[in-house]
């Protein structure tokens, strides 16, 4: 298996794709149904693993979660460890008490002293949590460093879930210390809360790596389309999150991912029909 290209990020060394996680813990952003489906295939430890180990197989080995003490996701974090011998890279994305209040402040302080006690690697706080702090009519985020220090305290490396794509303009002008941004990007502009080239704009400028997340709109493109949008339109040193529901998609997703890292066409089956376009051959 060929390893997969990496980046760095405050100087730990990172696969330019990272495990996502909607497609196991029942987030599929479709329906009810599609949210059932999933956590009905993904209940035990066990399943979970035999995902993870696919991705493993290429040197991926950064999820991102909110993956929380006692989860089934978790579980299967140390059980894939514990098969492959491989250490795997936590980025806990842990929603966080914000309130103005002693109470708030002390489970914001608990919340992220737990991330750091399950052995998380990144900490970004929760784009529900952090977009609360923002300010459009002062560039800011109010309270921002408190948390950020709180981060730093537990020994891991901040960074903030910018769904708004103001976050990452205000955190880079005000020097807040992250080290990098999740951004949702996609060609659909699914879920974006501006259009697809003024964010492309945003990443092409931030101070920090991004993960981009929602590359393919929770399924509402293919694979090769969303897949080759993105990795054709960050920098080298951002990152895709890429989540599956089989061991079969993280293989094609995979495939679909370096040949667009390398400006290939990729190797990958036609979709299976009654009968095949007979112009194409396929």
């Amino acid at each position: 298996m060929k390893r997969f290209p990496r980046t760095e990020v405050a100087g730990l060394s990172l696969p330019r794709m990272i495990i996502g996680t909607n497609w196991v813990l029942g987030y599929s952003h479709r329906t009810p149904a599609a949210d059932k489906m999933i956590q009905s295939k993904y209940g035990d430890k066990e399943s979970v693993a035999s995902l993870l180990e696919a991705y493993l197989q290429y040197d991926i080995n950064a999820i991102m979660a909110p993956i929380e003490e006692g989860s089934v996701l978790l579980e299967g974090i140390r059980l894939t460890e514990k098969n492959t011998n491989k250490k795997m890279i936590l980025i806990n994305t842990p929603v966080i008490d914000v309130s103005d209040s002693d109470e708030g402040r002390a489970s914001a302080a608990k919340t992220i002293e737990e991330c750091g006690r399950i052995g998380s690697d990144f900490c970004l706080i929760h784009h529900a949590s952090c977009e609360q702090l923002v300010s459009k009519l002062h560039e800011t985020m109010d309270r921002l460093p408190d948390y950020l220090a709180m981060i730093r305290h537990e020994g891991m490396i901040p960074g903030l879930s910018a769904h708004m794509p103001e976050i990452i303009q205000y955190s880079d002008r005000n020097g807040y210390d992250v080290e990098t941004y999740i951004q949702i990007y996609n060609c659909l502009g699914f879920l974006m809360q501006v259009e697809v080239e003024n964010v492309a704009k945003v990443i092409w400028n931030a101070k920090k790596p991004i993960m981009t997340i929602k590359a393919m709109a929770a399924g509402r493109c293919t694979p090769y389309v969303g897949l080759s949008f993105n990795y054709h339109t960050i920098r080298d040193c951002d990152m895709v999150t890429v989540g599956a529901h089989t061991v079969e998609e993280v293989y094609e997703d995979i495939e679909i991912a370096l040949a667009a890292i390398e400006g290939r066409f990729p190797e990958m089956g036609s979709r299976n029909s009654p009968k095949h376009t007979q112009l194409l051959g396929w």
